[in-house]
């Protein structure tokens, strides 16, 4: 029986079991499956509640009580190489004394367990977590301070060599261009679905929407952006990609953040840019005293500068929400602009009502923070791991590295050169190669011409005289079994051609090939097999001797035959011609005079 992978549920269910909750619901097979990851740990496990779970992904969480207390299962969704980053990152920031969950370990000392292709984690489960007040500013507050302490202790944080790499900082000038280019598909679908009830309305605020994506990366390409990212991932640490009301809850001593599984090293200001911008579309329009409020929490925690605060605002100011909203429009079109789009334009016009007066207020902030060190630019980025269009349009593309000089073999290993754009650069060992006196490399036109000649035999050294004999010896037994094979190959054919005219004469239809060889014509069908030119690999020849006047077969080429495997077969022919001829070969040859 095959162990069990988990793979998503959602299309897994039965058609009269759709009416299901489907994240509280997880197959059989991983139920037992948790039950038997329990087992690795040192604890004995009484109950099992399942608390959630992602069908379209797989994963899930119980809440387990052991004799230990109460403890979070989870089996994480992503690789077993990318969960093991975020597990990592988990343990690291609670080292430096960060409120996140602890990690239990097993019974081995391992952090976590692989099983069903998903990494297992076994967490603390706080009792006491409370979700702070969403609308209200003081906790709002209290939320984004704790992101800013968060995203403090996470800095200087590096991976495991075992583990994946997730990294989303050098990324944000495309995803903005990947936004802006969203944009133009929604303008050719509206276009295209004209009849549908809210095209007419998604065309009339395109231009709008392009136009600020267009002046906001053009001010963000004016930023200090590239200078910032070139410190390096640690030196910014992690964003978590998902933090917000129910991942940041209040608990003993401050607020605790939970569900880790997504961290990524990015410019940590993300996770605010998102809170601030879905809390204004939730509201309904831009309130400038929760911003500011906000802003001014988290940097009491985790300092910002000129040129950080600048790409929040930035970051703030793209029409993010707007392209949240509508990016379903590809998917659904007509569906989606007959029945929800309309609604959806109409609210996301009137949170922008006071967006831009707010933003420009909020721009005058930017004094108030001291201007950051980022006067030299760094050559510390994780080269194999930097986005791919990050070196797109002149920007710093990192220098390749020299090649390592460990020697094997008596060869430099080659080395693989990752550059942030994607690209890879294989730089060559500079030592001697094997078959090469002085590390350097044959032109490739003389490295074929010797291998050429090898195949031939033609690069074999000198042999010596008894060496030579034995050489000779060894040619002559070959040659000997040749002839000895091709003997019994003419012999049989020989056979075979005989049996076929002698039924031939029988059936009474051989009366042409007998008249053609009375009246000394040549027959025109094909040649026995023991004769010439059955055996010779051309045509043959026939020659008169200037003595007798009689014909006499001669080979194409000549006694030597071309070559043939890389061998050359002298007197081949006469071997084969040894075998005694049929009686109608004799007739043949006295006619023709071949012997």
């Amino acid at each position: 029986m095959e162990p069990y992978i988990i793979k998503p549920w959602d299309d897994m269910l039965e058609e009269e079991n759709s009416g299901l909750n489907l994240e509280q619901y997880v197959p059989p097979e991983l139920e037992k499956l948790a039950q038997e990851v329990c087992r690795a740990y040192d604890i004995s496990v009484s109950s099992m509640i399942l608390i959630t779970s992602k069908p379209d992904k797989g994963g899930a969480i119980w809440r387990i009580d052991t004799n230990r207390g109460p403890r979070s299962l989870k089996v994480l969704h992503r690789t077993p190489q990318r969960s093991l980053f975020s597990v990592c990152a988990q343990q690291y920031v609670l080292r430096n004394g960060g409120r996140v969950p602890g990690i239990i370990l097993t019974k081995d000392g391992s952090n976590s367990v692989v099983a069903g292709g998903k990494l297992w984690i076994v967490t603390d489960w706080i009792e006491e977590l409370t979700p702070v007040a969403k609308i209200d500013l003081e906790g709002a507050m209290t939320l984004c301070h704790g992101l800013g302490e968060f995203h403090h202790w996470s800095k200087g944080y590096v991976p495991p060599s075992e583990a994946g790499h997730s990294s989303r900082i050098f990324k944000w000038e495309s995803q903005y261009e990947k936004i802006l280019t969203k944009i133009g598909w929604f303008r050719h679908i509206a276009q295209l679905y004209r009849e549908t009830a809210a095209s007419e309305k998604l065309l009339g605020v395109l231009d709008m929407f392009e136009g600020q994506a267009k002046e906001m990366l053009v001010r963000f390409r004016a930023s200090a952006y590239r200078r910032m990212v070139a410190k390096g991932e640690a030196h910014w640490g992690l964003a978590h990609q998902d933090y917000g009301w129910s991942n940041g809850q209040m608990g003993p001593g401050g607020i605790w953040v939970i569900d880790l599984d997504g961290v990524a090293y990015d410019l940590a200001i993300r996770d605010l840019r998102k809170i601030i911008t879905s809390t204004m579309d939730d509201m309904g329009s831009w309130d400038l005293n929760w911003i500011r409020g906000v802003i001014e929490a988290y940097h009491r925690a985790n300092p910002l500068d000129q040129e950080t605060f600048e790409l929040l605002w930035i970051d703030m100011a793209f029409p993010n929400e707007f392209y949240k909203h509508v990016k379903e429009v590809v998917f659904r079109p007509v569906e989606f602009m007959d029945t929800e789009l309309g609604a959806i334009l109409d609210r996301v016009l009137a949170t922008e009502a006071n967006k831009w007066e707010v933003l420009k207020e909020l721009e005058k902030d930017k004094s108030k923070y001291a201007a950051g060190d980022y006067s030299a630019e760094e050559e510390n980025i994780r080269a194999p791991y930097a986005y791919r269009n990050y070196a797109k349009g002149g920007r710093r593309v990192l220098p390749q590295e020299e090649p390592v000089t460990e020697k094997r073999e008596g060869r430099n290993v080659i080395r693989l050169v990752v550059n942030p754009d994607g690209k890879a650069v294989l730089l060559p060992g500079t030592g001697e190669g094997a078959g090469s006196k002085n590390g350097k490399r044959k032109p490739r036109k003389e490295e074929r011409a010797s291998q050429k000649r090898g195949s031939r035999g033609l690069n074999r050294k000198p042999l010596k005289a008894e060496e030579r004999t034995d050489e000779a010896r060894r040619k002559g037994q070959d040659s000997k079994g040749r002839k000895e094979k091709a003997r019994r190959e003419a012999d049989k054919k020989a056979r075979d051609g005989k049996r076929k005219q002698d039924g031939k004469s029988g059936s009474g239809k051989s009366g042409k090939s007998s008249k053609s060889i009375k009246s000394g014509k040549r027959l025109k069908e094909t040649p026995s097999a023991a004769s010439p030119a059955a055996m010779s690999p051309g045509k043959r020849k026939v020659k008169r001797s200037p003595e007798s006047g009689k014909k006499t077969g001669v080979s194409r080429k000549g006694p030597l035959l071309k070559q043939k495997k890389g061998l050359y077969i002298k007197a081949y022919i006469r071997s084969a011609f040894s075998a005694e001829p049929t009686q109608t070969d004799s007739q043949l040859q006295a006619e023709e005079g071949v012997f």
